[in-house]
């Protein structure tokens, strides 16, 4: 058997959170670094603005954005590896 190989699928909810967690570190990390290292504050954002459902007896609202940094990305990669990892 090939080393690293596994047989049977990981949890995909560890995966998902070591993404969340690596994505949000970086991000934190991006923001304390641009102080210092300008060419870090460029970001991209992704998305589509808020749109609003009226039912007149209840409102959604649905949204969704992604600002999305160079140390995000790192930070997102070093999750996924620390989940091939376990």
């Amino acid at each position: 058997m090939v080393k690293g190989y596994r047989a049977s699928p990981g949890n995909p909810w560890l995966l998902a959170a070591l993404l969340l967690a690596g994505g949000i570190a970086g991000s934190a990390l991006g923001e304390w670094l641009a102080a210092f290292f300008p060419v870090l504050k460029a970001a991209s954002r992704i998305g589509f603005g808020p749109a609003m459902l009226d039912l007149q007896f209840c409102s959604v609202t649905f949204g969704f954005s992604l600002v999305i940094g160079p140390l995000t990305v790192l930070g997102v990669i070093a999750g996924y590896l620390a989940y091939r990892r376990l």
